[in-house]
Parts: C-alpha cells; sequence; structure tokens
C-alpha cells in the first residue's frame, strides 16, 4: 500500500486527509488553469485574423534547471498593426503558458522563418487584439498543467479517501 500523502506546514505535519484535501484543492486549481488556458487558445486559434507584422527580435532562453539540464524558450519580438492600431506582441502561440523545449536547438527551430526584419503573418484575435501570435495552432503548455494538477487530485484524493476510511 503506498504511504500518505503527508504536508508539513510551519513545522506542523497534517493529517493525510488535511493533507490530501489541500493537495485535492491546489490540484483542481492547477487543472483549471491549465483548462481554461486550452479552451482560451483554441478560441483564439479558430477566430484570429491575419495581419502583417514586422519582426523585430527572436533569441532563446533558457527558463528553469532540471535533473537533465535547462529547458528552452523561443522568444520572439514583432510589430503589427490592427484597425488603424500599432501593437507590439511577443508571443509565438497562443497559449498563456509558454512552450518549454529540451534543447536549445528544438526552441530556435520553433522560429524557423522568423529572422529579425521580415514581414510574417501573425495572428490576431478581434477580441483581444493586443495579443498577437506567431503560430495558429494550439501548444501543448496547458495540456502539461491539467497532468500535473490531475496528478495532484489523483493523490490527494486517495489521501482523504484512506484517511477518512481509517478513521
Amino acid at each position: 500500500m503506498s504511504p500518505d500523502f503527508s504536508i508539513s506546514i510551519g513545522g506542523r505535519e497534517l493529517d493525510p486527509v488535511r493533507g490530501g484535501a489541500l493537495a485535492l484543492v491546489v490540484g483542481l486549481l492547477v487543472t483549471g488553469v491549465g483548462a481554461y488556458d486550452y479552451t482560451q487558445q483554441s478560441d483564439a486559434v479558430a477566430n484570429a485574423v491575419e495581419v502583417d507584422a514586422t519582426v523585430t527580435e527572436t533569441g532563446t532562453e533558457s527558463v528553469s534547471q532540471r535533473r537533465g539540464g535547462p529547458e528552452y524558450r523561443p522568444t520572439v519580438s514583432f510589430d503589427y498593426r490592427y484597425e488603424g492600431t500599432a501593437y507590439t506582441s511577443d508571443d509565438v502561440f497562443p497559449s498563456a503558458v509558454t512552450s518549454t523545449y529540451d534543447t536549445r536547438s528544438a526552441a530556435e527551430s520553433a522560429l524557423q522563418g522568423y529572422e529579425t526584419g521580415d514581414t510574417v503573418t501573425a495572428y490576431v484575435d478581434p477580441d483581444s487584439p493586443s495579443e498577437a501570435f506567431l503560430t495558429d495552432r494550439r501548444s501543448n503548455g496547458p495540456l502539461k498543467f491539467v497532468a500535473i494538477g490531475g496528478l495532484f487530485v489523483l493523490v490527494g484524493g486517495a489521501s482523504v479517501v484512506r484517511g477518512l476510511a481509517g478513521r
């Protein structure tokens, strides 16, 4: 049998029911954020209109350290006009949760065809014209949040059930 999910707060360990309930709530919140962002980007892609944009900067940045090494995120900045108003955006994908890549070259490949000074097609959701993006497809970044949140929900829920059954 797997151990109960326990959490310490302020040096005091929560019992399995309270610790599990906390994990359950956190999991539901993280899952909700991921699902909401995935829905938002799906709507942005479905409603997007094409505009001409000028790429002003591209690159990659290291965003985290993990056991296997850093992850990389493609970076871009571009200027565009929508309905007579000038905007600048830095979104490759229509998601608030940005995609990361295991290698710098993989992150760079997400920016193929986008060189500084190039005129490219960008996509604008008419409901949010200041948030244009370059790739008119969904990112899987939000689905990672759904998966991580779901794991917390499962572990937290199991701990609550085991804790209540043991009382």
